[in-house]
């Protein structure tokens, strides 16, 4: 069975001094679930949501949240981000020295637990880790800003990340450079939750026509 396909904002190119509007907005459109950029400065070369701003936004939509953890040390912020609303932790196998430790620590907290790959990262570094995770994330640019061009050339390594989950209950999402021109790659390589930021806000329809172009490209560019 194949799986659910979903689109997944990013909170990135929004108005912050409007979150919780914001986040509306996007249910609204018809998003499946809102992604959480968390940078911390050290991890990435940029500063973004801490817990409090994200609890904040959570009564405003019933959609899942998840944080996409782009920092040092994430064990020390699970249980922070599971508290915060975020049903699911993304960290960056690159982040933690323990990454088997890290996923168990998201676990005991109370989230779903998800492992991102930089590009330069290969796919081995998740082989042993199968048990664990909810989801692998492969990201299609380097992280830590958006509106970033997608790395086409991730597409075999998402392929190769399909082939190793098999029909494990994994999903694969894709971040970085998502939009109407890139998204049918990605989805034909294999992923089914698809992030999205700079693009959905730039389509001159709207959110709404934004978010069900990109879900029906994708959908037609799957794999039966």
């Amino acid at each position: 069975m194949p799986r659910r396909l979903e689109i997944a904002p990013s909170v990135l190119p929004v108005d912050f001094s409007r979150l919780g509007e914001e986040v509306l907005a996007l249910e609204k459109a018809g998003v499946d679930r809102i992604q959480w950029d968390v940078m911390d400065g050290r991890f990435v070369p940029n500063l973004t949501f801490g817990p409090d701003v994200i609890a904040s936004c959570r009564p405003h939509v019933s959609v899942p949240f998840e944080a996409h953890l782009m920092v040092e040390e994430p064990d020390l912020l699970a249980e922070r981000y599971v508290e915060a609303g975020c049903s699911l932790l993304i960290v960056h196998a690159e982040a933690t020295r323990h990454l088997h430790r890290t996923l168990g620590r998201v676990r005991e907290a109370g989230g779903a637990a998800g492992v991102a790959l930089n590009p330069a990262t290969p796919v081995d570094a998740v082989r042993h880790v199968l048990d664990l995770v909810d989801l692998i994330l492969v990201m299609t640019v380097n992280p830590g800003f958006g509106g970033q061009s997608y790395l086409s050339t991730m597409e075999p390594k998402i392929a190769e990340v399909a082939a190793l989950v098999g029909d494990r209950p994994i999903d694969i999402e894709v971040d970085g450079g998502i939009g109407p021109t890139t998204v049918a790659g990605a989805a034909a390589a294999g992923a089914n939750i698809l992030v999205a930021g700079s693009a959905l806000f730039r389509d001159p329809e709207g959110l709404e026509h934004a978010v069900s172009d990109l879900r029906a490209r994708a959908d037609a560019a799957r794999l039966p």
